[in-house]
């Protein structure tokens, strides 16, 4: 009975050590688990970034071939404004105007260099 016990102690203690590795080693589940979950993550990245590019590329197209988006973001982006328009600005009577800039010191006169 002994050796019966000693024999099934033993298996055990290698089924242990065997299943070690395969869950907890270099190459185990656990580790391949979690590269797929970084994986799922790189590739949701990797969409977003082609879907990015993709808005760019259309962008660039579209700023290459056609003159009105290059009108468009002179107006939007520099406030540009055409020979013939007039920019009219219309505040909310609620709110605060911005403070008017300060006035700039005059510049110390320059000396005269001698010769």
């Amino acid at each position: 009975m002994f050796i019966v016990r000693l024999i099934a102690l033993a298996f055990a203690c290698l089924l242990i050590l065997i299943q070690y590795p395969l869950w907890l080693g270099k190459g185990g589940w656990l580790r391949v688990w979690e590269l797929e979950r970084q994986l799922g993550q790189v590739h949701g990245k990797n969409e977003q970034l082609r879907e990015r590019n993709a808005k760019l590329a259309s962008e660039i197209d579209n700023l290459k071939n056609s003159t009105e988006s290059v009108e468009e973001r002179a107006r939007l982006e520099l406030g540009m404004l055409r020979k013939d328009e007039i920019f009219v600005q219309i505040l909310d009577a609620n709110a605060s105007l911005p403070p008017p800039p300060a006035p700039k010191e005059p510049a110390p006169p320059a000396e005269k260099r001698k010769r």
